[in-house]
């Protein structure tokens, strides 16, 4: 019986792809590890309605951990329009299927790891190694959302908040409203989380990101309770700043951030422009994480017009193979993989097309396996 039961979840388009390449790093890798496929993506929500069938959540909730790869995501309009004609008109309504893995599994961080390996021509600069902690299941991503507008909320709203009597003339269809929900749990977990991280990880500092003078009810709370909670870590400084003044200072001076944790929304855009400094999505794995549950993944989309073609840059997918292993405990394997894949960006002597060189998927890979102490 093998140690480690893992759910792989290869989806749409280039996930296919990549996680190909993962795999070749994981037979290399001797991972003593039963790995079970599951059904996730486009084509499950066209054919039955659901993009994360039930079958697929039973798997992840009898498993270890999982890989996935990456998923097509439309808009309302568009989901509805290539459903499988004879599902149409029955109330299905499309809902990303990582976000809702998210928050049945309760998966509550999303860690972002941007580091910069040197020899990457795509690099910002060379000295860049910053984790985003981003809060991944509540904020405006929770999925309370409202459109048309009833009458009966907006009157209700305006017998609390005056400022909502600038839309009572509104027809119903005129507006929409998505609800901002922070949680004192939400954050405070998010939070420690961070800190514990920073002071694992030796790194000096936790920047709260926030936007606490305009949000004053939602990034207060936040805010309010990183302070909190930066008290019982006085080893690691607690830095503030407004999410708009953190985009500027992170492509001023990236190099000087180490840990930066914020809620949803704010944690989605700060982490690929934080990306984009290491090379871009290409180069970004993340890990979802619960307390008793892993789902980690690269951060790219499923790019479908490259999709079979072995033509995208799998890094990101094998930097979230090596978040994995350092999540069940597989360290010095994790540690091998990472070494392989920073040799093989410095040699430069196999690169996929967004580096400039015109390798494939799996050679990259190859060269990461070759390139692997």
């Amino acid at each position: 019986m093998a140690r480690y039961r893992i759910a792989v979840l290869p989806g749409d388009g280039v996930g296919k792809d990549v996680m190909d390449a993962a795999m070749r790093v994981l037979d290399a890798l001797g991972l003593d590890a039963e790995y079970i496929h599951g059904d996730v993506g486009w084509e499950f929500w066209k054919k039955e309605g659901d993009p994360l069938p039930q079958r697929t959540l039973d798997l992840l909730r009898n498993t270890d951990v999982c890989l996935f790869g990456a998923i097509t995501s439309k808009p309302k309009d568009e989901a509805q329009k290539e459903l499988d004609p004879s599902l149409q008109g029955k109330g299905y309504v499309y809902f990303s299927p990582i976000v809702r893995m998210r928050q049945e599994l309760d998966l509550y961080m999303n860690v972002r790891p941007c580091k910069a390996y040197p020899g990457n021509p795509l690099n910002y600069r060379d000295d860049i190694d910053l984790v985003v902690f981003r809060e991944n299941t509540e904020g405006m991503y929770a999925g309370v959302e409202f459109y048309p507008v009833p009458q009966d909320l907006r009157e209700m709203m305006a017998s609390y908040n005056k400022k909502m009597n600038k839309f009572k003339d509104l027809p119903p269809e005129d507006m929409a409203i998505t609800a901002r929900i922070i949680t004192r749990k939400g954050s405070e977990r998010i939070i420690r989380a961070a800190f514990e991280y920073a002071r694992e990880h030796g790194r000096k500092s936790v920047t709260v990101v926030e936007k606490p003078n305009v949000l004053r009810e939602t990034s207060g709370l936040f805010v309010r309770i990183a302070r909190k909670v930066a008290e019982e870590y006085p080893d690691v400084e607690l830095w503030e700043t407004n999410i708009d003044a953190q985009a500027m200072w992170l492509v001023k001076n990236p190099q000087d951030y180490d840990v930066l944790v914020t809620s949803n929304l704010f944690g989605d855009i700060i982490s690929d422009l934080s990306a984009q400094l290491v090379g871009g999505l290409g180069f970004s794995p993340a890990g979802n994480i619960g307390e008793n549950y892993g789902v980690f993944e690269p951060t790219h989309g499923s790019a479908p017009k490259y999709a079979g073609m072995y033509k995208v840059n799998p890094t990101a997918m094998l930097l979230a193979t090596k978040m994995m292993l350092d999540y069940i405990g597989e360290k010095e394997k994790a540690a091998a993989l990472e070494k392989g894949i920073a040799k093989t960006i410095k040699e430069g002597k196999v690169r996929t097309y967004d580096m400039g060189g015109s390798n494939t998927t799996l050679e990259m890979a190859e060269e990461v396996v070759r390139n692997m102490p």
